[in-house]
């Protein structure tokens, strides 16, 4: 299933912890917050739980937001948007 990952994170160092924990489970950067890509279940459970162990709860937010291939074909790009065939199942899988 396709996941967002969205963050907020004060502290320079356990942002790019989390940055390099995304990239880590495959997703694409779509800002420099905002992560997207393909995991399944137990993955997206054990980024988040990573996740929780990098931050400062009191201070930061990391949000992971599923979402089923129907819904991501209905996103709006608008601006300088990211691709959305780079994380489609189908382009994804002609990079590994």
């Amino acid at each position: 299933m396709l996941v967002w990952v969205i963050y907020d994170i004060t502290e320079n160092r356990a942002r790019q912890k989390v940055s390099d924990c995304c990239k880590s489970y495959g997703l694409y950067r779509v800002q420099k917050s905002v992560f997207l890509g393909d995991l399944n279940s137990n993955d997206r459970d054990s980024l988040g739980i990573e996740c929780e162990e990098l931050i400062d709860a009191d201070r930061d937010s990391v949000y992971i937001f599923p979402m089923d291939d129907q819904s991501f074909k209905k996103v709006q790009l608008i601006g300088q948007a990211f691709d959305k065939e780079l994380v489609s199942d189908e382009i994804i899988t002609k990079f590994f």
